[in-house]
């Protein structure tokens, strides 16, 4: 079990780095080719956590846990429900979720479980297609509810706010990714807490069916859709706002920590 972590040294270097105990071991070649680990660490306190990956394309899941469907009012969708998010959207662990100008008094947390494709996939049968994955990370897709649901005629402006796609902490190259504990803290109270279980499309089914529409690229996430528990369908609802800390948790993976601020 390896966990990979994307860096910025004090030299402003970006690396990669195996995650042993409080210090990474620096990565050596193509994290998405032939790599090695290195005899240089660097203590982890010394390095600024990046987003795990800069992804050619974010590829989302809606409605793909039971109970959040349930939740929602929505039938089990027939199968998987896909939107973008813009890549611009990406930022990494301790990075601010900015609340925008423009849509500031609904914006939503969602906690997911991350998949990082490992190579170029097409056509790839359920059987193999975990043996495309690089990895897996907690991610949050922050959701400006107002924009999606009321606004707008589709999804992609509520959905790809800048900051609005937090990944991280690292990497987790073993995991079992259907069967994993999640959960949102806000403000140190669990909002969201499931497992993998309980998705409709499990991991391999998502890969499989999005390689058929379209090329999965080295370093694409594919966030795999969230669990009940969103802050639109409590009463009231529980949107973010400024000073809010959200924690987004997988066993096995580590803690995604965000603040939130307003934006100047």
């Amino acid at each position: 079990m390896a966990k990979i972590a994307r860096f910025r040294g004090r030299d402003g270097a970006v690396q990669y780095g195996v995650l042993e105990n409080d210090t990474l071991r620096v990565i050596e070649g193509d994290l998405f080719g032939a790599w090695r680990t290195t005899d240089v660490t660097v203590p982890l306190a010394q390095v600024k956590l990046l987003a795990p990956v800069d992804p050619p394309n974010i590829i989302a899941i809606g409605l793909n846990y039971r109970a959040h469907a349930t939740e929602s009012g929505a039938p089990f969708p027939e199968r998987p429900v896909i939107f973008l998010k813009a890549t611009t959207a990406v930022c990494g662990p301790d990075d601010a979720i900015v609340l925008p100008k423009m849509a500031p008094n609904e914006v939503d947390y969602e906690c997911e479980l991350g998949i990082i494709i490992g190579k170029t996939a097409r056509h790839v049968p359920v059987e193999t297609a975990l043996d495309y994955v690089l990895g897996y990370t907690c991610a949050h897709d922050v959701s400006a509810r107002d924009c999606q649901l009321r606004l707008d005629v589709q999804w992609a402006r509520g959905k790809s706010f800048d900051t609005f796609a937090p990944i991280g902490p690292w990497i987790e190259t073993e995991l079992d990714p259907d069967n994993a504990p999640l959960r949102t803290r806000l403000n140190g109270v669990v909002m969201q807490e499931s497992t993998t279980a309980d998705l409709i499309f499990s991991c391999p089914q998502l890969i499989s069916y999005l390689s058929e529409c379209m090329t999965l690229l080295p370093g694409t996430v594919i966030m795999t859709g969230t669990p009940s528990g969103v802050g639109m369908a409590r009463k009231p609802p529980v949107y973010l706002k400024p000073g809010d800390v959200v924690e987004i948790e997988v066993d096995g993976i580590g803690t995604l920590r965000n603040t939130v601020v307003a934006e100047e």
